[in-house]
């Protein structure tokens, strides 16, 4: 009896790499061997870098705040013990925006808390 070889689902397994590797360069997008190297280690790099975008946002908006702050008279730390401490709940993202977008509104914030 001749071996069955569920090629359908093979088939489908290797579009689906190749299809992600649509765009790059060279045999990268053309071999499977080299395509599924180079999709894999490109998966992985995503993976990592949504972990990492949110730590440089982070830095983005403490760096923000802290300028900010610093113009009112204050620091960074200063300021966050400040809004912890008076219960003042509003996270970096937000600060940092009212800091760059409404420096107004920061400073009664800063205001506040002192």
């Amino acid at each position: 009896m001749p071996r069955s070889v569920n090629h359908v689902a093979s088939r489908k397994r290797r579009k689906k790499i190749m299809k992600l590797a649509k765009g790059y360069w060279g045999a990268r997008s053309k071999v499977y061997t080299v395509a599924k190297n180079a999709v894999e280690k490109g998966l992985g790099y995503a993976y990592r870098d949504r972990r990492n975008k949110k730590r440089a946002f982070r830095r983005l908006w403490i760096t923000r705040i802290n300028a900010a702050a610093r113009l009112n008279g204050t620091t960074y730390s200063k300021l966050m013990h400040q809004l912890s401490k008076g219960d003042i709940q509003l996270n970096r993202k937000v600060l940092a925006d009212l800091a760059m977008n409404h420096p107004e509104t920061f400073k009664a914030i800063v205001s506040k808390t002192n």
